[in-house]
């Protein structure tokens, strides 16, 4: 059985406050993808949008006020696929809001093919200072098959382009692909390994639906691994980044001790922070209580309804105590070092189910760990939504 190893530190009493930006445009629509992404045959008017940027981060101040930001994440769509200027004046647009603390973490999205490697330097000089590179496979015939506009090699090249660039680097693989053998996996993530960055993040494919993939699954044309083999290759995954230094601290999420992303951390810890831009979601801590946020997610529209009334807020509900508990339990357990029981009892205003806990805890899906902690054991992981279903309820 694949151990999930412990992470020493606790997380803080205040997971910080963090700001993601959105950015919706795409070259091309992957066919696995579902995200809020977007394909214009014209580039979109990047200074018109800046001025979008700038008055939804002003309107979201003015809501909450002072903060002081630990991390900015500029998320897609592909962010790589805007003008470094226009990275600068929506990072200046934060700090002015809430300023940046000296350690803060920026973190960009790109693809890395050539073109936009070209483009890191010119972030880097804006203020990122991490890059999390779209490289999904180092196999050229699994790249195709999955959309990407890059070669292994081409990917490989704009790993060390950026590790010249930016002082922390991160690269995203995709794997239970079609036909895919443990063995095969196990050489491409050690080959990904060698490249010597300090994270990556290791997605199993899934099926979204409304995308191409799923109507190809739906017709049999495209047949992905059983649970039995996506089993195999997700022990695989553990045991090859435990054996390299790299384990897991999330489930898809594995870094080098230290280099965990602090921006991913704030979310998975409950922390607040601000979505802004088309399709961005936000948790934000207002005089009313907790709410949840999101934005228009068509980018034209977005764009309109900015400049009619100050920001593209379509949905800003208050959470209650049992939601903002559920949140905290579906998101803390994907973490290694698991939650802290006496923060979800302030939050839902009681402890979590005596009964299903002490069935989750002898069927060994669920661990106490010092500090009155819990976490979801090696096999709990994979069968989360049920654990979290079962201690919610």
């Amino acid at each position: 059985m694949t151990e999930v190893a412990p992470r020493p530190a606790p997380p803080p009493v205040d997971p910080g406050f963090g700001v993601y930006v959105h950015w919706p445009f795409c070259k091309a629509k992957c066919p696995y993808c579902d995200f809020n992404s977007h394909v214009r045959h014209s580039p979109p008017d990047q200074a018109r949008f800046v001025a979008a940027f700038r008055a939804e981060i002003a309107h979201t101040r003015q809501r909450i006020g002072q903060r002081r930001t630990q991390s900015v994440f500029f998320g897609g769509g592909t962010p790589s696929l805007m003008d470094p200027a226009t990275v600068g004046a929506i990072l200046e647009a934060i700090d002015t809001a809430w300023p940046l603390d000296a350690r803060a973490e920026v973190t960009l999205e790109a693809n890395p093919t050539s073109v936009e490697a070209g483009r890191f330097r010119g972030y880097r000089a804006a203020g990122v200072n991490r890059v999390s590179l779209g490289v999904q496979a180092l196999d050229d015939a699994a790249l195709k098959a999955l959309g990407r506009m890059h070669t292994a090699q081409e990917a490989l090249g704009a790993v060390a382009v950026a590790r010249a660039a930016f002082e922390r680097v991160s690269f995203d693989l995709i794997y239970a692909r079609p036909d895919q053998k443990p063995e095969d996996w196990a050489a491409e993530l050690k080959r990904a390994i060698d490249e010597g960055c300090e994270h990556l993040s290791l997605y199993q494919l899934t099926i979204e639906d409304g995308t191409p993939f799923a109507a190809l699954h739906r017709a049999g044309r495209l047949i992905v691994p059983d649970g039995d083999a996506a089993r195999a290759l997700w022990d695989v995954t553990q045991e090859t980044t435990l054996a390299a230094g790299l384990p897991a601290y999330e489930i898809s999420n594995h870094a080098r001790p230290g280099a965990e992303s602090r921006h991913n951390l704030l979310y998975w810890r409950y922390g607040e922070y601000a979505g802004v831009g088309p399709g961005a979601h936000g948790r934000l801590d207002t005089p009313e209580g907790r709410v949840a946020t999101s934005t228009e997610r068509g980018p034209e529209e977005w764009v309109a309804r900015v400049e009619q009334a100050g920001h593209g807020v379509i949905v800003d509900e208050r959470l209650s105590r049992a939601e903002q508990a559920d949140e905290y339990l579906l998101m803390g357990l994907r973490l290694t070092e698991g939650i802290d029981r006496a923060r979800f009892a302030r939050l839902a205003g009681r402890d979590l189910d005596a009964t299903h806990f002490a069935t989750l805890l002898a069927e060994g899906l669920i661990e106490e760990l010092p500090g009155e902690r819990l976490r979801a054991t090696a096999i709990g992981l994979p069968v989360l939504d049920a654990i979290v279903a079962d201690l919610a309820a």
